[in-house]
């Protein structure tokens, strides 16, 4: 392929996907691509997939229909979760030219060179049993905020989720890589680093294809200290942690720093120990409810957010009533809350009984509304007060958005001169 054509991207999914978007990007630029808005005409079109909602499908499948209809002669590559878990699915989608599974994503390159548009749908794929490495990644289209992958895969086996199966056992970088990736980010400008993975807090397990079994290097907790070293980054955020992970080092440590902002986002999934169990998580209700206590007791000023999963098999209304009241009553900020739609090969489809659909979504506008009440009023228990703002370049017509150290979002009259400032502002 003449490497002098066009490549337009495009993400679903999770900040993870953002920062291997951004580093595909980087390597197709680097190969003498020129990058183009999704919305433009461009020779290549590559979308990374997400797969947590059947939603995510449906849209993978909307946005290649689009673009057969604006760019017929365009090559069309598929990758991400999606793509590993049904490769020949997406491969038998009109218009589409190549799927990369998760260890094939990062050879793209290479793979374009070979492509030629009007061959059947190539899968390039492979076993995830198989995937053992680590590919660093960063976001770098804002110097404001970038995503920084530090950890992918997962090693637990919650009965609801593919993760394992699209992205592999748990394993991370170095210590050492991360932080020369920090550095770099800081010398193009970076103001705020969000840690991302997977599972974030398991930073520093391995499961070696060449030497079976869990092993531990470092840990999450010795990297943020060494990060907190890092010259010329102003502000860190732990995009996800969770509960069983999130250790009193941890939050401590957070209490203290000068970089690391008071803000946790922690999935809850359920208020049900019931449901809980039949979830496969770590933890129960109590400990959740003593994490959150924990970080308020050190930081009242603390926002947290936690996601909640409604409508999973064997959900009864008690169960929703129980999560309900244990969230309205719990210190946190915000909700990030989705609808249980069923997963091929997982174990949560031999559970009964099933939630119907319409119960589902409506357990979802009820919490959805929580969510809505809490961060007014987590917002309001801030007003007045001065904190500091990390501003973004966005020019919204004359406006420009920022977040407070605790993740509060401040909107004022675009100014030039507050664009990638941390500056003092009265909420």
């Amino acid at each position: 392929m003449d490497t002098s054509k066009t490549v337009a991207f495009h993400t679903l999914g999770c900040k993870l996907n953002f920062a291997e978007t951004s580093t595909l990007s980087r390597m197709l630029e680097n190969e003498g691509f020129q990058k183009r808005p999704f919305e433009d005409i461009a020779d290549v079109y590559v979308i990374n997939t997400c797969s947590v909602t059947d939603n995510a499908d449906k849209e993978c499948r909307q946005l290649v229909r689009r673009i057969q209809r604006k760019s017929p002669q365009s090559l069309v590559v598929i990758t991400g979760c999606y793509a590993q878990l049904k490769p020949q699915e997406i491969a038998e989608i009109k218009g589409v030219d190549l799927v990369l599974g998760a260890a094939e994503k990062f050879n793209i390159a290479t793979h374009l060179k070979e492509l030629t548009k009007g061959d059947s749908a190539r899968i390039s794929s492979c076993d995830i049993d198989e995937i053992s490495g680590f590919n660093s990644s960063f976001s770098l289209n804002d110097r404001t905020r970038t995503f920084l992958k530090v950890q992918d895969g997962c090693s637990y086996n919650c009965s609801f989720c593919t993760i394992p199966m699209a992205r592999g056992k748990s394993r991370s970088d170095t210590i050492a890589n991360v932080v020369a990736h920090a550095t770099e980010l800081a010398a193009n400008g970076v103001k705020e680093i969000v840690l991302t993975g997977v599972n974030l807090g398991d930073f520093g397990i391995s499961e070696s294809l060449n030497a079976p079994g869990v092993q531990r290097n470092e840990t999450f907790f010795q990297l943020i200290q060494e990060l907190e070293k890092v010259e010329g980054i102003a502000r860190y955020r732990i995009s996800s942690i969770e509960p069983n992970l999130l250790t009193n080092d941890i939050i401590a440590f957070v209490a203290e720093s000068k970089k690391f902002m008071p803000h946790f986002h922690i999935p809850l999934q359920s208020g049900s120990n019931r449901i809980l169990g039949l979830m496969r998580r770590r933890y129960k209700r109590e400990w959740y409810a003593d994490r959150v206590a924990t970080i308020k007791a050190l930081m009242p000023h603390c926002c947290i957010g936690a996601d909640v999963i409604v409508g999973s098999p064997g959900e009864t209304e008690e169960d929703f009533s129980t999560t309900f009241d244990f969230l309205h009553g719990l210190d946190v900020s915000y909700l990030h809350v989705f609808t249980y739609s069923e997963r091929d090969n997982t174990a949560a489809l031999s559970i009964k009984p099933v939630v119907p659909v319409h119960t589902r979504h409506e357990r979802n506008k009820t919490l959805r509304n929580l969510s809505y009440m809490k961060m007014q009023y987590f917002t309001g228990q801030h007003s007045g007060q001065s904190r500091e703002v990390l501003f973004e370049s966005r020019n919204k017509n004359g406006m420009m958005e920022g977040y407070t150290d605790n993740y509060i979002k401040v909107t004022v009259p675009y100014q030039e001169k507050l664009v990638n400032t941390v500056t003092s502002w009265a909420i």
